[in-house]
């Protein structure tokens, strides 16, 4: 029998009901193993696994994603950590898998954000792979397929209601999509680009060394963006978003955010940090937040007694000349936009998080501006004349 339809708890809040999903024609691509998926869960769910089915094709390594409303708090691709960033990620004392180490470093990008997200993984989920699943605060997971032994201790997790769902990897849908909102009915040809390096030959600026390295990471940038909520900013490094600025009106405060995460994930890897005197009954998430204010600069009073409370005493803050020396540090970053930049403003400011290579679809009555403010950082710009807008 097929099954062409899931009832769901409920949808997008608790009052609205019912709620389900359904194919018109043919069985759901997915199998649900463990747990009871809600409408959010699954919005989360194939996006996320579209992102890594994407990055695993066109970069030929295992991919993870860390997804929180439909949007990623981090994507990567599995390259080598090393010690300060096994310690930043909490997975220091940790034997990883390529598979573990994509993830590690997804949910690394952003610990905080990160908290309750849904994971996808690109390839069969391994044992040390769920070891780490287990540890973290998570709602669920898809992936094309998992190993027995990680399957049973996934079952175990959150007293069996932490979601598992397995997807046909080979399943593709329709060619044209569909929803309703406000009763209106919406139709149009799916989002089937792949973002390739076919997407990079177009070079305007007087700087036309792409490296390897810029290539990847400008494919990481795109893919990610494909399936973030736009207007999107995303930054990358060693191929991993470091910095998501999703959703916002402005261009420029796309930037400021990514900016400011991409910051923050490099100030965790700082030695004062790593070196942090937790109490020992501080857990993994409130170490995740204790780090966030012990960063900030204009906390409250109770704000800042809060993130006190897991030490075993008050450490040092860094000063602001220890954090921008550090952040000296933060270099070869590439910047990845959705849509067009239309102001150098944006060029200006990508130039503070060691941005040296942007790709964007150009196209802006100002294309000559950006391309004079790319010159004079000596940065170097693709212009992939392809928007990637995801709603």
């Amino acid at each position: 029998m097929e099954h062409n339809e899931l009832v769901l708890r409920y949808g997008l809040n608790p009052y609205q009901i019912p709620a389900k999903v359904s194919r018109k024609a043919g069985k759901l691509p997915f199998s649900v193993l463990s747990g009871a998926p809600g409408y959010i869960n699954l919005l989360d769910a194939f996006n996320s696994w579209q992102l890594v089915k994407e990055l695993r094709q066109q970069l030929h390594q295992p991919a993870a994603a860390s997804f929180k409303h439909v949007s990623p708090a981090g994507a990567a691709i599995s390259m080598p950590l090393n010690e300060e960033l096994k310690r930043a990620y909490a997975v220091e004392d940790m034997e990883l898998s390529p598979l573990a180490v994509a993830y590690a470093r997804a949910r690394g990008t952003d610990r905080l954000c990160s908290f309750g997200d849904w994971a996808a993984l690109s390839d069969k989920v391994d044992i040390a792979t769920v070891r780490l699943l287990s540890r973290e605060v998570s709602d669920g997971v898809i992936a094309p397929g998992y190993e027995p032994e990680a399957l049973e201790l996934l079952r175990k997790k959150k007293q069996g209601q932490y979601v598992v769902l397995q997807i046909d990897p080979d399943y593709e849908p329709e060619e044209i999509e569909t929803r309703e909102v406000f009763g209106i009915t919406f139709e149009q040809k799916r989002n089937t680009l792949i973002a390739s390096e076919a997407l990079l030959t177009n070079v305007p600026t007087a700087n036309t060394h792409l490296s390897e390295q810029m290539r990847r990471d400008m494919l990481v940038a795109l893919i990610t963006l494909k399936y973030t909520q736009s207007n999107s900013i995303c930054l990358t490094l060693d191929g991993q978003s470091i910095g998501i600025g999703a959703g916002q009106q402005s261009r420029i405060h796309c930037v400021r955010l990514a900016g400011a995460k991409a910051e923050n994930w490099y100030l965790r890897q700082h030695p004062t940090v790593l070196n942090l005197p937790w109490k020992q009954e501080a857990k993994r998430p409130d170490k995740a937040n204790a780090i966030d204010g012990f960063l900030s600069d204009d906390l409250t009073a109770a704000e800042e007694q809060a993130w006190q409370q897991n030490f075993a005493h008050v450490p040092q803050r860094l000063s602001q000349q220890e954090k921008q020396e550090w952040l000296k540090g933060l270099q070869g970053v590439t910047l990845g936009s959705d849509g067009f930049i239309p102001f150098r403003d944006t060029i200006d400011c990508a130039s503070r998080y060691g941005v040296t290579a942007i790709v964007q679809p150009g196209g802006s009555v100002r294309d000559a501006e950006v391309i004079d403010a790319c010159n004079d950082y000596s940065m170097v710009m693709a212009f992939s004349q392809t928007r990637l807008f995801h709603h």
